[in-house]
């Protein structure tokens, strides 16, 4: 199920893909491809947020991990298995970021609890994501853009929720995730590369006619 939601006024529109949807990957990239910045001169970061800890919240982890191990990945990636961004160590490592890519345009991904039917779907954002306002935690908003996986039902009990999640769906939204975001982030450098030369092309042409 696709679902397009105005979430107020002025506010942006978020996009909800379950995972197990037809071209699901295809159809999570056309979402991402836009919202990334034009110019190639700003970095990208993309920071996942979560802990191997609990099986729920291993979901930001897992994608930094994939999306490290892919050699053609384009961008920087904080927070794997290896080392994780979490609560404990989140503001430290926003600093770190913002001192090793200043300026950049930051990505999130985080996973979250949400309404029964709409476990298992994957939901991309403008703006920043907000990492524990699931249990009820205190923590500075993450990203230009963010990408959540809805791991769990909320309302009750929430950290006992994210540790008894199945491992199974968490894996399977990773991967959709991760694979998106490499193909979005692929075709972004791809349109950036033609700009450029359209540009220096321009300007060759200019040259000639003076």
């Amino acid at each position: 199920m696709f679902l397009k939601r105005k979430l107020g006024l002025g506010k942006p529109i978020q996009y909800k893909l379950h995972h197990e949807e037809k071209e699901a990957t295809l159809r999570i990239t056309e979402q991402i491809l836009p919202m990334l910045p034009e110019s190639s001169r700003q970095p990208v970061v993309v920071v996942c947020i979560g802990t191997d800890r609990s099986t729920g919240d291993a979901l930001g982890p897992l994608v930094g991990t994939k999306l490290y191990n892919k050699d053609t990945f384009p961008f920087h990636v904080y927070g794997t298995l290896d080392d994780p961004v979490h609560a404990v160590n989140l503001e430290e490592k926003l600093k770190m970021i913002e001192t090793e890519n200043p300026g950049a345009f930051i990505i999130g991904i985080d996973a979250c609890l949400g309404r029964l039917n709409h476990v298992g779907m994957v939901s991309i954002n403008d703006g920043p994501v907000k990492p524990g306002a699931g249990v009820n935690k205190q923590l500075p908003p993450v990203g230009d853009m963010h990408i959540t996986g809805i791991v769990n039902v909320s309302g009750f009990m929430e950290y006992f929720v994210l540790q008894n999640t199945r491992l199974s769906i968490v894996m399977k939204m990773a991967d959709l995730i991760a694979d998106s975001l490499h193909m979005a982030c692929l075709r972004k450098k791809i349109q950036q590369k033609n700009m450029m030369h359209q540009t220096e092309s321009r300007s060759q042409d200019i040259y000639k006619i003076q």
